[in-house]
């Protein structure tokens, strides 16, 4: 991990509330596992905390990264606001990613993801298509103005889509799409929500045994010292908790109470 003054190469707002930034800098020859995340420091000071947003994006040839976050509160309102030429203080990548080590060639995997759950999927897709992996998505939005990105999915492998309130695709959560498919994949890879993460866990670790979950979690220093991110470990264990930030994101199915 390592520190340094990123610039703001492009920032679109994709949805409602839901903004793409693109940052470029040396800081992206480091990016190589996709399901990091960057801790941003908000340039205004008296947001001392910085923000962790998760990947979406690699671009290692163009020295350029990808961000998709959503305004929560203050910190994040002004990142918005940030204009092409901006200089942010970056510091990553952090957590371990998603480990595809193991899928073959031909192999298919599920990536499920649920609102801001997204992002660290669509280059996570990108570089198991790359690996000659069988990608199928399944996305879950509250509502269809807050969409984003699902053209982007579609172009690297089948994407199903629900709403909460069925303004587009199927009615529902996400979950309801995974009740449905008979198909058991070589592997599932999943981000959202604890409600969505167990919904991943109930259905497929009977049968699926390579299950990574990304979870959410609120952050402070971003790299393991302040243990404001800790999540219960299963099992007899002598330490009971892990840290979210730099022992995760990412956990295999059954490893820590959600």
């Amino acid at each position: 991990m390592q520190q340094e003054m990123m610039t703001v190469y492009e920032q679109e707002q994709i949805a409602t509330d839901v903004f793409a930034l693109t940052l470029t800098g040396d800081l992206v020859d480091s990016m190589k596992v996709a399901g990091q995340f960057l801790n941003i420091l908000v340039p205004q000071k008296d947001l001392l905390l910085r923000r962790p947003i998760s990947i979406n994006k690699i671009d290692t040839e163009k020295k350029q990264c990808r961000l998709i976050y959503r305004i929560e509160g203050q910190g994040t309102s002004v990142l918005s606001q940030l204009k092409k030429g901006a200089s942010l203080d970056v510091f990553g990548p952090l957590g371990n990613g998603y480990n595809t080590d193991n899928l073959k060639k031909g192999q298919t995997a599920f990536l499920i993801g649920g609102g801001i759950g997204i992002p660290p999927l669509y280059e996570l897709s990108r570089q198991l298509k790359q690996k000659g992996i069988r990608v199928i998505h399944f996305l879950g939005f509250t509502t269809k103005t807050v969409m984003y990105s699902v053209d982007e999915f579609e172009d690297l492998g089948p994407t199903e889509v629900s709403t909460d309130d069925g303004t587009y695709g199927s009615t529902g959560n996400v979950g309801n799409l995974l009740l449905e498919k008979k198909q058991r994949p070589d592997a599932v890879f999943a981000c959202g929500s604890n409600g969505l993460l167990k919904t991943v866990e109930q259905i497929y670790e009977p049968t699926v045994s390579n299950i990574q979950l990304s979870l959410e979690a609120r952050m402070a220093c971003g790299i393991g010292a302040c243990y404001a991110c800790v999540v219960p470990l299963n099992g007899n264990s002598k330490i009971k908790n892990a840290k979210v930030c730099d022992e995760g994101p990412i956990f295999q199915a059954g490893s820590v109470v959600l």
